[in-house]
This record gives structure tokens, sequence and C-alpha cells, in this order.
């Protein structure tokens, strides 16, 4: 079993690969690589895309890569493959971005990403900080994690699902932030689980043992 963590010089992974291979240890999911080598992630049994920085950003650097994308697309939409994205690897996944430009995301699961404009004012952006989940749909990768349990943020833009049941759950920032999203195989994180504590250690638990 290999879990792939996607390196396209779009974050620092050196603590997102010290927590899945922490979990990977605890639950026996195998071996945890960091790789940029598109036949790395074509002989993956579950990949994760990082990404920290802008959506226009992360898109071209992940695509100025020669051949990566094209195994990303064909290990999860053709091959089955379960898929997590993480902060912008997560928003990446609408079928648009509109941070500083518009950018097309690979649309596999329908919306947009817009800037988060709080209904209180004196709420900051970027959203930045620990804040509560609200789940709304029950899914694998939450097996353990309740309405309450705290994550990790730090964005400014944020998802907005064309279907509300591609949302799995959400926080609540003068309105509501999209905070985990899924479909099929794929899902994403807004917040950064790997410096979540306990509830990003459950999620990458959980997402190593899936199954869809």
């Amino acid at each position: 079993m290999l879990t792939v963590l996607v390196d396209y010089e779009s974050g620092n992974l050196h603590s997102a690969e010290k927590a899945f291979q922490r979990m990977a240890s605890e639950t026996g999911g195998g071996a945890v690589i960091v790789s940029a080598r598109p036949e790395d992630v074509a002989r993956a049994d579950r990949i994760v895309l990082p990404g920290d920085g802008a959506f226009p950003s992360c898109r071209r650097a992940l695509m100025a890569v020669p051949g990566l994308f094209d195994a990303i697309t064909e290990a999860v939409t053709q091959k089955g493959r379960p898929f997590l994205g993480i902060c912008i690897g997560m928003q990446m996944l609408a079928t648009r971005g509109l941070e500083y430009e518009e950018t097309p995301g690979f649309d596999w699961i329908g919306g947009e990403v817009t800037r988060i404009v709080p209904a209180d004012p004196a709420l900051k952006v970027p959203h930045m900080g620990w804040n509560d989940l609200v789940i709304d749909h029950a899914h694998p990768v939450l097996d353990g994690i309740a309405t309450g349990d705290h994550a990790y943020f730090v964005h400014s833009y944020a998802f907005r699902v064309a279907d509300p049941a591609d949302r799995l759950a959400h926080v609540d920032y003068a309105g509501d932030i999209t905070a985990i999203v899924g479909r099929g195989n794929v899902v994403g994180t807004q917040f950064h689980p790997e410096k979540s504590q306990q509830t990003g250690l459950r999620l990458i638990a959980n997402f190593l043992r899936w199954r869809p």
C-alpha cells in the first residue's frame, strides 16, 4: 500500500509527510512518500494533493510538471484511487477559482472558489486559526469526528459548492465556510489536517483506511 503526497513546489510538505507517516504506521497504512514523479503517482494506492498560496500560482505550478496532472487524473478519475486535496489542493477540485483572476479548476466537484466576505465586518480576512466543524453529511473519512471538533484554517478564499450534497462539513465565520468536500473517491479539506491535532490525525487515519 502506497500513499503519495504530490510535490509540485507549492508548500512545505515536511509536517504533512510526518503526520501521514505517523498515522500510516499506527493504522498499518503502508508507505508514505513525497514525490513529483508521474510514475510514482501512477502506482500509488492513495494520492494527497496539498497546496499553499494562491489558486492561480498553484494551478500553474502543478501543470508545469510534465505528465504530473495527467497521472493524477488517470489514477483518480479512471482507476478510482482515493484522493485527498488539502487547502488549495482542495480548492482546485472546483470548476473555477476567482482569486486574482479566473482560473479553471479540475471540475471534479462543481462550484467556484470566491473571496470570503464575513457578514460581520469586524472579522478579519484571512480566516486564520481554530474553528469548530459542523458536520453536514456522514462520510467514512469523518468516522469519529463530530460537530464541535476543531480544525486549523488559514485562507482568504472559500469553496462554494454547486451541489450541497458535496459539502461534508462547514464552519461558521459570520457565514458558512466550506470545510470539507467529497464526491465518490475524492475528498478535500480546506483546513490543514496535519496542523489540526487529534481531529486532523483522525481524518488522516480514516483516509488511509478508506476504500471507496
